[in-house]
């Protein structure tokens, strides 16, 4: 009898644990077919990453963080497909943490947060503005999320890296929709040609500089019959790709002596950041170009 027992308690720990398993491939069904391809890629690598660790703590920044939780419910907890007060998230309530400025508390350099609220004004969503050092950043920030900003706390929610975060406001909020239609392979090693060239020293940056034309070129190629990126509707592609135009813009200004000259070899590219830069959005959220310079200063030295 004992035998059998014993036999018995093995096979129902099997069966929980293929439960479980089941469990967890339905939840991964279930996320597919209500997420289009390009968010549950993003969101799921996330999840996947989290649930590396054996044991962690509740993600949802509420009174019951302090419990710990299986990895499986860390996954369910931390997608976008479990919420504790309503199955869809609603307007409101949305904070968005973001690098400071010089002085600690006005908004700093960064075209990643720059990215998000672009799109957040887009949208028309109202959200509250947190800039953040080092020091003053929250300490949930800094345990469930290595510290990383931009980060949108949404409610009881938060979601970092400025890809998702945009990709959760396009598929949550979708109207007006900026989801675009062309790839984004024009854009691909944009911002980095633009960092490499804005931190060289004068010196030695005519390599940095060649990588730079050759991406302003394909960019001016491509807004040749373009009114946007994605043709003449403005696009989640727009509210990337401005923001790092003006840093160009601003470095080239302050570090480059004005090379390369936009307006004379890439007209297209000139014309289509005059135009962005008159948007209600960017003007809401430009931040001087002092703060740019500063920024760039500080990665130069």
């Amino acid at each position: 009898s004992n035998r059998r027992h014993h036999n018995l308690k093995r096979r129902s720990r099997k069966i929980d644990f293929l439960g479980s398993v089941i469990h967890f491939f339905f939840v991964l069904l279930f996320i597919r077919r209500m997420f289009s391809s390009w968010l549950i890629i993003r969101i799921m690598l996330g999840s996947l990453m989290l649930a590396g660790r054996c044991r962690v703590r509740g993600f949802s920044i509420s009174s019951s963080t302090s419990k710990s939780t299986t990895c499986l419910q860390a996954v369910q907890r931390r997608g976008l497909e479990q919420r504790r007060d309503s199955a869809t998230p609603t307007e409101g309530g949305m904070t968005l943490y973001l690098k400071a400025g010089p002085d600690g508390r006005s908004v700093g350099d960064c075209p990643f947060a720059h990215f998000v609220r672009l799109v957040l004004e887009e949208k028309g969503l109202k959200y509250e503005l947190k800039p953040s050092t080092p020091d003053t950043k929250p300490q949930w920030l800094i345990d469930y999320y290595d510290g990383k900003m931009p980060a949108l706390r949404h409610d009881k929610e938060c979601y970092v890296e400025s890809g998702v975060i945009a990709d959760y406001l396009e598929f949550f909020f979708p109207e007006p929709s900026l989801k675009p239609n062309c790839q984004e392979d024009i854009l691909e090693g944009f911002f980095p040609a633009v960092a490499q060239y804005l931190k060289t020293k004068e010196d030695a940056d005519q390599e940095q500089l060649e990588k730079l034309q050759g991406r302003l070129q394909a960019l001016n190629d491509h807004l040749q019959d373009k009114t946007f990126l994605d043709g003449d509707d403005f696009s989640l592609l727009d509210c990337r790709l401005l923001p790092q135009l003006y840093h160009l813009m601003t470095g080239m200004e302050g570090f480059k002596s004005g090379i390369p000259n936009l307006k004379e070899d890439y007209p297209h590219v000139q014309a289509y950041f005059d135009r962005g830069m008159s948007r209600p959005s960017f003007q809401a959220t430009q931040y001087p170009k002092e703060t740019i310079l500063w920024g760039w200063g500080n990665a130069r030295n």
